[in-house]
């Protein structure tokens, strides 16, 4: 008896594993395809157009990429309202820490919806020192909402989580 219940546990598991496997292969098209639709392309491509102007230290360009509400949760866990906000973190003050902190951000994914003008692109983040090939002090991971406003693909909201840290990255201060 026992044998035959654990034969038919197996099989159950080979079929359902099956069918998850079936249905990944349906021809659905999605954003881990090897030919992304045309939304994923124009985000991956603002995306890397963001991550230039954030090294040439230009906040207006990179303020370009947001819609007016932005909201944005930093790293450490800060929260940030509003595009006007969110760019005074890339305004070049010495007295603030992040003006020397050079952010790249990498999508490992993107989907948009087939219904409305609304994106999800998830990746990884990284912090350097200085310039893009500075020492790396801190990085994670992070998901994006975008959505679509006169024919282009706008940020609405980020959320990032630091999870390793290196050097005086360690030092910062996570919000509680």
């Amino acid at each position: 008896m026992r044998a035959r219940h654990t034969v038919a546990i197996t099989s159950a598991f080979a079929v359902v594993t099956l069918a998850i496997a079936g249905c990944a292969r349906d021809g659905t098209p999605n954003a881990t395809s090897a030919s992304p639709g045309p939304n994923e392309r124009e985000i991956r491509s603002a995306r890397e157009a963001q991550n230039r102007a954030i090294v040439a230290g230009n906040a207006d360009s990179v303020a370009a990429f947001w819609t007016e509400d932005v909201e944005i949760r930093r790293g450490l866990g800060q929260l940030v309202l509003g595009r006007a906000a969110y760019r005074q973190l890339f305004v070049g003050d010495s007295a603030k820490r992040d003006s020397s902190l050079v952010y790249q951000r990498e999508p490992s994914h993107i989907e948009s919806s087939p219904t409305w003008p609304l994106a999800f692109e998830s990746g990884t983040w990284v912090a350097h020192v200085g310039r893009v090939d500075g020492p790396v002090v801190i990085r994670g991971q992070y998901g994006a909402q975008w959505v679509k406003r006169d024919g282009r693909w706008l940020i609405r909201g980020e959320v990032y989580v630091a999870l390793t840290c290196e050097k005086n990255g360690c030092s910062f201060s996570a919000a509680p």
